[in-house]
């Protein structure tokens, strides 16, 4: 076999690190259309559909994605290692801070509908109020959740977007007064399979940034 040039053999990209420089959250009721695709055949960002809700500022802390992945092992004696392993378990959880106090970081915090009866009227428009339900409802949501960064070469934008087509609220954070602070309503909602999309999330990259990582035509 040949001799490798090692710069050659690892293809170190720095223009492949990429970063949220900025990012958004959005959110709907399971009455809204999920996300076919947030891209047109020229990789250009559309309109969201319909019953979409932006979240607003979040704390600097972003947004995690995170899961729970378990395996069911077979032992065996003749093997100091699992002789056979099979997925149990792989979910997936976003978290993140709101730091508006607006209509769908309030829902999405009490478990209240975006639209429709129940949900909070336009701000300004009348006095908001809920109450805690005695049974509380298993509510899902679709969120949407968008990243913008920039191709280092180019300047131009490309995007990683990521949808959780039927998510469930799985936890909240304390919810603190204070003079020091802003009030803020932590949520982490947990990703369930959608019947008609087929799977509990959904990623694209795309975006005329995305696009000028393409080859030339007749290039090597």
């Amino acid at each position: 076999m040949p001799g490798a040039d090692f710069t050659t053999l690892a293809d170190l990209r720095t223009s492949l690190i990429r970063k949220a420089l900025r990012y958004a959250v959005f959110a709907a009721d399971t009455t809204a259309d999920a996300i076919a695709n947030p891209f047109d055949v020229a990789g250009i960002l559309q309109t969201l559909p319909a019953g979409y809700h932006a979240v607003g500022y979040t704390t600097t802390d972003g947004i995690t994605f995170s899961g729970d992945l378990s395996n069911s092992d077979v032992e065996s004696g003749q093997s100091s290692s699992p002789t056979r392993s099979d997925v149990e378990t792989d979910t997936v959880t976003a978290q993140w801070v709101p730091q508006e106090t607006n209509a769908a970081a309030v829902a999405l915090y009490e478990n209240l509908p975006l639209d429709g009866v129940g949900a909070l009227p336009e701000m300004g428009t009348a006095a908001w109020t809920w109450s805690r339900p005695l049974t509380p409802p298993t509510r899902y949501r679709r969120l949407l959740f968008i990243a913008e960064d920039l191709n280092k070469v180019t300047g131009r934008p490309l995007y990683i977007v990521r949808h959780l087509p039927s998510a469930l609220r799985s936890g909240r954070e304390d919810e603190q007064w204070t003079r020091t602070a802003e009030i803020a309503r932590g949520v982490t909602y947990q990703a369930y399979v959608d019947e008609t999309v087929g799977t509990d999330s959904v990623t694209w990259i795309d975006g005329p940034g995305w696009r000028d990582f393409a080859p030339e035509e007749g290039g090597g």
